[in-house]
């Protein structure tokens, strides 16, 4: 049954490395760092050349006056300097040496003795250093850029070489940081219990053989969303210690047709060198559904895709110390060759968690977690029926959130009861104000509900009643409850219905007119109605047929066919379905019309405080002559007729 009978109103293998950039993007950067260059190039020309350059004449009149203590040579540059220690740039010619264009010049030898003249080793490198550069440069960026060009069309010429590998990713079983056990999988009890002779055989394989034992290659995990079938999976390579390689079904195909027959066979050799070791391929129904539909034609990418898994499973060379996991919550549309004894056998059912898994859930991820004194997490459990594990870890997680957005160290219980209804319903919308007539109105619709609830003798007991919208409810009852129910009976949905009518049976009693407030259990209560009558077969005048077979399909000629009943029974079932809403809307207006009194009272207290708890709502009943509804003790419930058996 759905939830909203209860509410009315995730070190593998490493990334490829990114490629550096597109060939515009290399262009644009090279262009930029010559730019750079040639600007600090410039930059050091002109800091090189801070003095003026003197004519040698003016040199060689120096020179005669006595005026010159020294000379540095620099290839053609001349640094002179004076008597008074001023430093000059002389350039001289580049034919011949200094003393030879002095002599020429007129400048006597005794002369040039009395001065000191150096010459500079470097000059020759920094000026072949300096005029080769700005040319060296430009080369070098031209040869990277074509290398790394290059080496981009190597990588997407060696791409097509890969394309068919497999992308599994690999848990190593000695990382520690990845690696998860059964003490991390909290509930399913019969599920590790199923699995735990994988776990034995893979930790020890010669005591199955030695007996003739062979253990199942594959095996199915089958829940819904957020049952924990993926953390099963891991828990099962770390308990046994093995390396774990996961990838998700829709990762074999690919748009070229073979592409994912090849993945397959790769996955499953790298599974083999390092055997013994665990497959785990999650959501299989992607590829593993239904064949012969005749979509795809012969070269259907799927069915080639599938055919070699088959292959691989049980084939011409059957794999020891392999084991092969996956999942799925659509078992119904795998193939019969998938589920076949030697290949997928071995099926471990996920259900939602009970009380009791709930509350070791909600232990679990409370660990990390500093919680108040007041937390008693039996209670959120008690809350949470047909909660996931997935939904309660976001549960606690969302408590997190709400204590540390008000600045508090710990968890509180109030923090937990709130998260519970953000869960189901989404936050408050504080910002959604209701006119004083709408408010008024959804105090009618939700006591109607909560009204019909608590005098109605199948229905749950009612622990919320609230004015304050959350998600697209404007209001919501929320009603939970003693224990898990497994079997539901025709007298508790003929309550529920009735139940889910109360707010609209309010609308009319009270203000004589229906809103928009009821389309959602309208929804709910014919959906449930036609349960009844064409699944659970609880209709008299159709008697036990269950009239709702497979869901729609595809003829050969590519038209919907999803009719399973003639004309004339698909017009009984719908009449069928009007009495039993008809009835209920009936049953709702009676309780409502007798309870008048208290529906005004209650209504009106409830504008008031906007939300009312169990306690109060209690409180309130018991003022009106209205008895709570009580746990009971179901030991004498069952009673039967006078020789009567029961056969198990």
């Amino acid at each position: 049954m759905p939830r909203k009978k209860n509410i009315i109103g995730g070190g593998g293998t490493p990334l490829p490395p990114a490629r550096w950039g597109t060939l515009a993007n290399q262009l644009t950067t090279v262009v930029v760092v010559l730019l750079l260059i040639v600007g600090i190039y410039s930059l050091i020309s002109d800091f090189n050349v801070t003095v003026p350059p003197v004519a040698v004449s003016e040199l060689v009149r120096e020179i005669k006056a006595g005026e010159i203590k020294k000379i540095v040579v620099e290839g053609n540059n001349l640094t002179v300097t004076n008597t008074k220690d001023e430093e000059q740039i002389v350039v001289k010619e580049s034919e011949s040496s200094l003393s030879d264009s002095l002599i020429r010049l007129g400048v006597t030898p005794a002369e040039l003795a009395k001065i000191s003249i150096e010459v500079s080793r470097g000059s020759s490198a920094s000026f072949w250093l300096l005029t080769i550069l700005p040319f060296l440069i430009p080369m070098i960026f031209v040869l990277v850029l074509f290398w790394f060009v290059s080496r981009q069309v190597k990588g997407a010429s060696m791409q097509a070489f890969t394309f068919g590998q497999s992308k599994a990713r690999m848990v190593d079983p000695n990382d520690a940081g990845q690696r998860v056990t059964f003490k991390d999988v909290a509930g399913v009890r019969e599920a590790k219990e199923e699995l735990l002779e994988i776990v034995d055989f893979l930790k020890n394989p010669k005591k199955f053989i030695d007996i003739g034992a062979r253990i199942p290659k594959g095996v199915l995990l089958i829940g819904g969303p957020g049952t924990g079938k993926t953390l099963l999976a891991r828990a099962v390579a770390g308990e046994a210690g093995v390396p774990f390689m996961y990838l998700s079904g829709s990762e074999f195909v690919e748009m070229f047709v073979g592409v994912g027959a090849s993945r397959v066979r790769d996955l499953f050799k790298m599974a083999k060198r390092v055997a013994p070791s665990i497959i785990f391929i999650d959501e299989i129904d992607a590829i593993g559904r239904h064949r012969g539909s005749g979509m795809g034609g012969g070269n259907d990418e799927r069915e080639q895709t599938l055919n070699q898994i088959l292959v691989e499973l049980d084939g011409f060379e059957p794999t020891e110390k392999l084991i092969v996991m996956a999942a799925t919550n659509r078992p119904d549309v795998l193939d019969p060759a998938l589920l076949r004894p030697g290949r997928f056998d071995r099926r471990v059912t996920l259900d939602r968690p009970d009380i009791k898994d709930r509350e070791e859930i909600l232990t679990l991820h409370a660990k990390k977690k500093p919680l108040a004194e007041d937390v008693v997490l039996r209670v959120i459990a008690e809350r949470t029926p047909g909660f996931s594990g997935a939904d309660l870890a976001n549960l606690m997680n969302e408590a997190a959130i709400l204590a540390a957005r008000e600045d508090r160290k710990k968890v509180s219980q109030y923090d937990l009861i709130r998260s519970v209804e953000k869960v189901m319903l989404g936050p408050e919308r504080k910002s959604h104000i209701l006119s004083v007539k709408e408010k008024k109105i959804t105090a009618y619709h939700e006591m109607g509900h909560a009204l019909v609830a608590s005098v109605l003798p199948n229905t749950d007991p009612v622990h919320k009643v609230s004015i304050i919208s959350r998600g697209y409810a404007a209001g919501y009852t929320l009603k939970l409850p003693f224990e898990d129910k497994k079997l539901q009976s025709k007298g508790e949905f003929l309550d529920d219905i009735a139940m889910a009518l109360g707010g609209y049976a309010a609308e009319q009693i009270v203000f004589g007119d229906i809103t928009t407030g009821a389309s959602n259990d309208l929804q709910v209560s014919t959906a449930l109605a036609r349960d009844m009558v064409a699944k659970y077969g609880m209709s008299e005048a159709l008697g036990p047929v269950a009239l709702e077979l497979s869901p729609s399909r595809l003829a050969a000629n590519g038209i919907i066919v999803d009719r399973h009943t003639s004309e004339a029974v698909a017009a009984q079932i719908d009449a069928e379905v009007s009495r039993i809403m008809n009835e209920a809307l009936t049953r709702a207006k009676n309780v409502l019309i007798d309870k008048r009194k208290a529906l005004d009272d209650l209504s009106l207290q409830l504008v008031k405080m906007e939300s009312v708890e169990r306690e109060e709502f209690e409180q309130m009943l018991i003022i009106h002559g209205i008895k709570p509804k009580v746990k009971t003790d179901d030991k004498n419930e069952l009673i039967l007729a006078p020789d009567t058996e029961i056969s198990v």
